[in-house]
């Protein structure tokens, strides 16, 4: 079951760091011609504080919450379906996301390929989320 997570005008995708749960965006798909044929990371790090942690780690705790919100119906009516039951949802299904078109996109200078969007308000260092090397900008 697919739940879509949207992203922001600029093909930006929210993440948080599950380590220190700041907020930052990564971008999907290559930035350009370079990370085209880059295979996808098993491991990012974060950009505001640099640990790692495995890909699939980074969901924000308002995208779980959608997704299991509006998977629950499909669920319920298969759940119900495979038993005989009758099962109804309690609860009301949300509406689609928005991504708002927040924060300040920044390049590493050692992976540019991989640019990320940051809290404006950031002014400490930041951490390339390729291989956590410290940058400012």
């Amino acid at each position: 079951m697919n739940v879509a997570i949207p992203a922001d005008d600029d093909n930006f995708l929210r993440r948080e760091c599950p380590t220190c749960e700041q907020q930052f965006k990564l971008k999907l798909g290559p930035a350009n011609a370079e990370g085209a044929g880059e295979p996808s990371a098993e491991t990012y790090f974060c950009p505001l504080c640099g640990v790692p942690a495995g890909a699939y780690q980074w969901w924000t705790k308002e995208q779980l919450d959608y997704a299991q919100a509006r998977a629950m119906p499909d669920i319920l009516a298969q759940l119900s379906n495979e038993s005989g039951l009758e099962i109804t949802q309690t609860g009301d299904v949300p509406e689609a996301m928005v991504e708002p078109n927040d924060m300040d996109i920044v390049q590493s200078p050692c992976h540019p390929e991989e640019p990320v969007k940051v809290p404006s308000e950031h002014r400490q260092s930041i951490h390339c989320l390729v291989c956590g090397s410290s940058f400012t900008v």
